[in-house]
């Protein structure tokens, strides 16, 4: 009697969006020793059928002197990431950026809760 074969199933790559999240929380706020994803700075998250990631984020305070340069490095830690061929980040300031868009971990790390 042969013993059944047995399927493997490929490991479940995680899609695109994760992948962009994942370099998103490789990305530090520059004041806040945590990763701009968990902050909630970022808005708004867009990928479409090209891997042209639309990125609508904030900073914590409209003063922020990376105002200027961080949107860039936002952009390139994205475009390093397989499948994305371009990345654009929007600094937006409505809604403003409040302590409650923080994730429960952001909150747990910085002594919140």
């Amino acid at each position: 009697m042969n013993a059944p074969e047995t399927q493997q199933q490929p490991p479940q790559q995680s899609t695109l969006e994760e992948q962009v999240i994942e370099a998103l929380r490789g990305v530090y706020d520059p004041e806040i020793p945590v990763n701009i994803y968990d902050l909630g700075l970022i808005y708004a998250l867009d990928i479409d059928a090209d891997g042209v990631v639309n990125i609508a984020m904030t900073l914590t305070a409209p003063g922020c002197p990376v105002a200027q340069t961080f949107p860039g490095t936002v952009e390139c830690a994205v475009k390093c990431v397989p499948g994305v061929n371009d990345a654009r980040v929007e600094l937006v300031w409505d809604p403003p950026w409040t302590k409650e868009r923080m994730t429960e971990a952001a909150k747990l790390q910085l002594g919140l809760i």
